[in-house]
């Protein structure tokens, strides 16, 4: 019987080690399958661009639609069927796979967006024609060899983008239109790598499975081809986010270990020479959990001055710590930031309300609100709706924010808010889903995280349309 026991786990083990085999290769083969068609160029698929990835061209086809939402749906199947196998596969197997997605990426083209060359505009306008992108569009340098490749939607647009991402553009600017997009590239998959790696480091402080927690963000479709494919600044946003969680994710481990100490201890520690290297030891434990909470503080007003979203983080973070370390590290950098912003880029450069307005007012074909205005027989989202709709979220918002105060996890509360937001708002982009991802991979609910995927399955589901379409 004990024999037999072992066969069938070792027969288990041998099926599941070729199942997540072949996952694995469809998973490289769909994402390769876009990348080298995109890469021949000529498709809706593939923003206007320099050439940067016709070494590639030869292999692939022209990327049409059809290809490219089978190669997606092919993608989010085996997706899932890696997320249902990563508890069985090994570490090392889990970090290989997601490496080998984002280098496939980030050789290829820009992918689905043309948002990057907004990016690379708005640091050409200020470095080499000294044009405040605060208050002007790219129209302002229709010279510039950038200007061809920016989006017909925000040719007139000033940037929406937080101070601090548009100081980080700046040094690309020099670097000519292919320098500065290989720059922007590179700057996305550091900034997916360094939110990786804390979300797996996260996912361990909480007693998690982090390979679980690796694959939800770094196998994810949307993540990998929309995300990344497209260098979107979104990353970079997550990043900050991911570190502000992480160091107060440390800080609790620290105060709890020095609080077990001193309990133990408190009774041992006397005025006696021999004490004071234990009291010292206890003192700059406690001292190191509201330096860590202070720069949590900075983090998320960093993501805030990356993206305006990013903000959502600190009310849940101060409800939950109740102390001012993170109050006092977020005032201080908000501070720092708005006087740097200020010098400039003047006061439109941290008039963050307007942009959030003015970009709030836009409606997609894509978001929740269009989709269940359509439903219901209406030609669009009129002006009532996104009234409703702001009231709709702050009641979300309120309600998390009373939870947080009970105890409800805060990381959970911030990523539903994150979610919320994605869902209320009539713009919504693929990349608008990752907000609340890392956050939602190391939730103590659950809920979250399954909601999330399910939103972005609502997504992809939502972008097959033209599957449905006869071929031309």
């Amino acid at each position: 019987m004990l024999v037999s026991k072992e066969r069938v786990r070792e027969h288990t083990r041998r099926w599941t080690t070729a199942l997540a085999g072949v996952l694995t290769l469809v998973l490289l083969a769909a994402t390769l399958e876009i990348v080298l068609d995109g890469a021949v160029g000529h498709s809706p698929l593939i923003p206007k661009s320099p050439d940067i990835a016709s070494w590639l061209g030869g292999i692939g086809e022209r990327l049409g639609y059809r290809v490219f939402l089978i190669a997606l749906l092919s993608y989010s199947g085996a997706f899932l069927g890696i997320l249902l196998l990563a508890r069985r596969i090994s570490s090392r197997w889990a970090i290989a796979l997601t490496i080998a997605l984002q280098l496939i990426v980030f050789l290829g083209p820009v992918l689905i967006s043309t948002d990057v060359f907004s990016y690379i505009a708005y640091a050409r306008m200020g470095v080499v024609h000294a044009v405040n992108p605060y208050l002007h569009g790219p129209t302002s340098i229709a010279a510039d060899p950038v200007y061809r490749y920016v989006g017909k939607d925000w040719v007139k647009v000033a940037t929406a983008y937080g101070p601090l991402y548009t100081l980080l553009s700046y040094p690309l600017a020099p670097l000519g239109v292919v320098g500065a997009l290989w720059g922007m590239k590179l700057e996305a998959l550091a900034a997916s790598a360094g939110t990786l790696v804390l979300t797996w480091r996260c996912a361990r402080m909480r007693g998690l499975d982090p390979k679980f927690a690796l694959i939800v963000v770094g196998v994810n479709p949307l993540w990998v081809i929309y995300g990344l494919g497209g260098a979107h600044n979104d990353l970079i946003m997550t990043l900050f986010l991911m570190a502000a969680v992480a160091l107060t994710f440390a800080s609790e481990q620290r105060r709890a270990v020095a609080g077990g100490v001193s309990g133990e201890a408190v009774g041992l520690v006397t005025h006696e020479a021999g004490s004071g290297g234990l009291r010292g030891e206890i003192e700059r434990a406690f001292q190191a959990g509201p330096r860590r909470e202070t720069y949590a503080g900075a983090a998320v007003v960093g993501a805030t001055l990356i993206k305006a979203t990013g903000i959502v983080l600190l009310p849940f973070m101060l409800l939950s710590r109740r102390r001012l370390a993170p109050l006092i590290g977020a005032a201080v950098a908000a501070a720092i930031g708005a006087l740097i912003a200020y010098v400039v880029f003047g006061i439109h450069g941290v008039d963050i309300v307007s942009a959030l307005n003015r970009d709030a007012a836009f409606v997609g074909t894509d978001s929740f609100p269009t989709e269940i205005a359509h439903l219901l027989g209406k030609p669009g989202v009129f002006p009532i709706d996104h009234d409703l709709l702001k009231a709709g979220l702050v009641l979300i918002v309120l309600h998390l924010m009373w939870r947080t105060w009970r105890g409800y996890d805060w990381v959970a509360a911030s990523a539903w808010t994150l979610l919320a937001i994605a869902v209320t708002s009539t713009w919504l982009l693929a990349w608008y889903t990752l907000w609340s991802l890392p956050l939602a991979a190391i939730s103590r609910d659950r809920r979250v995280l399954y909601a999330t995927l399910a939103v972005q399955a609502l997504f992809v589901v939502h972008q097959t349309a033209p599957l449905l379409a006869p071929v031309s």
